[in-house]
């Protein structure tokens, strides 16, 4: 991800208000209902989201406002009209594709009986979905903690060991998985249901048990080399994934 944390906080203020004026010029939201947008405002709204999704996540949350606008082939004022703020707009992207990938995980777990099939499945549909890349930093937010050292904000379940260069003899780098702030209800619950997913497959002896949630976000949040040729764009990121799916298997011993 290319946002940097404290922007994203600075921004949450922002955002929440920029969600209300777009609610209440889209006819949402809890106060009274304004005239609907008129349909070549929404034509350009739906266009402008659109073209958000596609820029960030080929080039990151980084891209600036103007390539969005160019690709939604719509001013740069049109886009400001409807966010404020580059970061307004990040933050409706990224909120999406987080309820998104809920989702996904959510119908893996409802459709699949078998464990890994359930895994898989999201992994699948989160990889071609494109969702995985555009996941707002809270979310993929980890650290390494050096063995016997404090582990802020991390939980058994989510902690993974990672092989490392020891700096001392005995001691053992882990990666760990941060919980998000209060307010990111959309991420602590995309936190959880992936969770039963793995703890699901880890349980059943087919994912390796120091697999951890953050580690399937991250495989999620993987993409291969941006190609020309669709085709064997769609065809190197399913051959990228199969390669990562085998990694997180479980091998006999």
């Amino acid at each position: 991800m290319h946002i940097q944390d404290s922007q994203w906080s600075s921004a949450s203020a922002v955002a929440s208000a920029g969600a209300m004026g777009a609610a209440a010029e889209d006819g949402r939201g809890d106060g009274p209902r304004t005239t609907p947008l008129r349909v070549d405002a929404q034509r350009n709204l739906e266009h402008v989201l659109r073209a958000a999704r596609e820029v960030f996540g080929e080039l990151g949350y980084g891209a600036p406002m103007e390539d969005v606008a160019r690709r939604a082939r719509v001013g740069v004022g049109t886009v400001y009209r409807r966010f404020p703020s580059k970061d307004v707009l990040v933050r409706r992207i990224a909120e999406e594709e987080t309820s998104r990938l809920t989702e996904q995980a959510r119908a893996a777990l409802g459709q699949e009986d078998e464990p890994w099939s359930a895994l898989s499945r999201f992994l699948r549909m989160s990889v071609a979905s494109g969702a995985g890349r555009l996941l707002p930093p809270q979310v993929l937010r980890v650290g390494v903690v050096e063995e016997g050292s404090e582990e802020p904000h991390a939980t058994p379940a989510h902690e993974a060991r990672v092989p490392q260069q020891r700096s001392q003899p005995g001691a053992e780098l882990r990666l760990v998985e941060q919980r998000p702030e209060p307010d990111d209800a959309g991420a602590a619950t995309l936190l959880e249901v992936v969770g039963q997913l793995v703890e699901r497959a880890r349980a059943a002896g087919e994912l390796r048990a120091d697999v951890t949630v953050a580690d399937v976000l991250l495989v999620i949040a993987t993409t291969a080399p941006l190609l020309p040729d669709a085709a064997q764009q769609a065809a190197a990121s399913a051959r990228l994934l199969d390669i990562l799916l085998e990694g997180l298997r479980s091998r006999p011993a």
